[in-house]
């Protein structure tokens, strides 16, 4: 188990009791080490921008034609990004209700979308969060279907990633919605890890006999596979370490009793972790094999870690130098970036954008 912890900022890319009693300081794990930032600075043109003036836009999907859908948090908005760089409107979700970190979060293609034209998403309603599924046109979204109703929402926590896994399932990242005791009970959709088919239904393997597949999380908000079929998820810590997990079915990945690496048992501990400081992890993207980048918003970079043997590497930074990062996603031999600056951070001129960056 590693931690990125530090590691000189740059403009890059990786080509990356009586008396209370005393509480000692959290103890990072016994083989923690740095993560470092080695490589020269890049030429300006190694990254480019696909689309500037994105209002706090939080996913993206691509459409088999190459064309490109975000997700708009705050506007309810599902917006297409044309190969020319203009942004086109699809739809608005009417019944979206944003605050906090709620709103339209997460979207997914169906597996089968070039010919039945499905997609769905993750967003807040006014008391709860929902995945719901669409059928697409360039025009508008028509005919929506609840898929997953009742994930708890609040200010903070509400997750919101989708994925569909090479099983054909759908895979649903939630928070705990600010209320601890969700994440380990096993009733709640909060705190989890859902998997249901592409209906809604249960898939017969789900270890709890609901949509819970793994449990134990504070906020979930990036998922990903390698090609063995192993899944990888990013985590927000509270104060101490953020974690990239590795998800196990029926895995107790520990929280609230636990925040990064842990010796309990039954309890699951991280891969890697980071002070919150440098990561706050949001979306991830996974190679084929292994290789893992994942998005900062605190931290304000892209993080690059390498799978070794049954273990991470310690990560590097892959890119920096761009503000607050929401999401990565590989398209082709590209990392797709999407910076987070319009929410919380300092926009700059043509924030936020969606960037690509050639992949080593």
């Amino acid at each position: 188990m590693r931690s990125a912890l530090g590691g000189a900022s740059v403009i890059a890319v990786l080509l990356a009791g009586c008396t209370a009693p005393v509480v000692p300081p959290p103890v990072a794990p016994p083989d923690v080490t740095r993560g470092t930032a080695s490589a020269p600075a890049p030429t300006a043109a190694v990254a480019h921008d696909l689309a500037t003036g994105l209002d706090v836009p939080w996913d993206l999907a691509a459409l088999p034609d190459g064309r490109l859908l975000v997700t708009l948090r705050d506007r309810a908005e599902v917006v297409r990004i044309d190969t020319d760089g203009s942004l086109h409107t699809v739809d608005h979700i009417e019944e979206v209700t944003p605050a906090g970190e709620g709103g339209l979060l997460g979207i997914a293609l169906s597996p089968s979308f070039a010919t039945d034209q499905l997609l769905y998403l993750y967003y807040s309603v006014a008391q709860e969060n929902r995945v719901v599924r669409y059928r697409y046109s360039d025009t508008a979204l028509t005919g929506p279907t609840p898929i997953i109703t009742g994930i708890p929402r609040a200010q903070n926590h509400d997750g919101g990633r989708l994925r569909f896994g090479p099983d054909g399932n759908l895979y649903v990242a939630t928070g705990d919605a600010g209320r601890t005791e969700n994440a380990q009970d096993r009733n709640s959709l909060g705190g989890k890890i859902l998997r249901v088919a592409a209906d809604g239904s249960i898939p017969a393997g789900n270890p709890f006999g609901n949509a819970v597949y793994s449990y134990g999380h504070r906020n979930v908000q990036g998922i990903g596979w390698d090609a063995e079929g192993r899944m990888y998820a990013s985590e927000f810590g509270q104060n101490t370490w953020d974690e990239l997990n590795l998800i196990e079915r029926g895995g107790n990945y520990g929280w609230p009793g636990s925040e990064g690496e842990t010796q309990q048992p039954g309890l699951i501990t991280p891969l890697l972790v980071w002070r919150t400081s440098e990561a706050s992890p949001s979306g991830i993207a996974v190679t084929p094999d292994g290789t893992v980048y994942l998005a900062a918003l605190r931290g304000e970079r892209v993080w690059r870690t390498v799978r070794s043997g049954d273990r991470m590497a310690t990560p590097t930074v892959f890119l920096d130098g761009l503000g607050r990062i929401r999401h990565v996603a590989i398209i082709g031999k590209d990392l797709l970036v999407l910076t987070n600056n319009t929410a919380r951070g300092t926009p700059r001129r043509g924030d936020d954008r969606l960037v690509a960056v050639p992949l080593p």
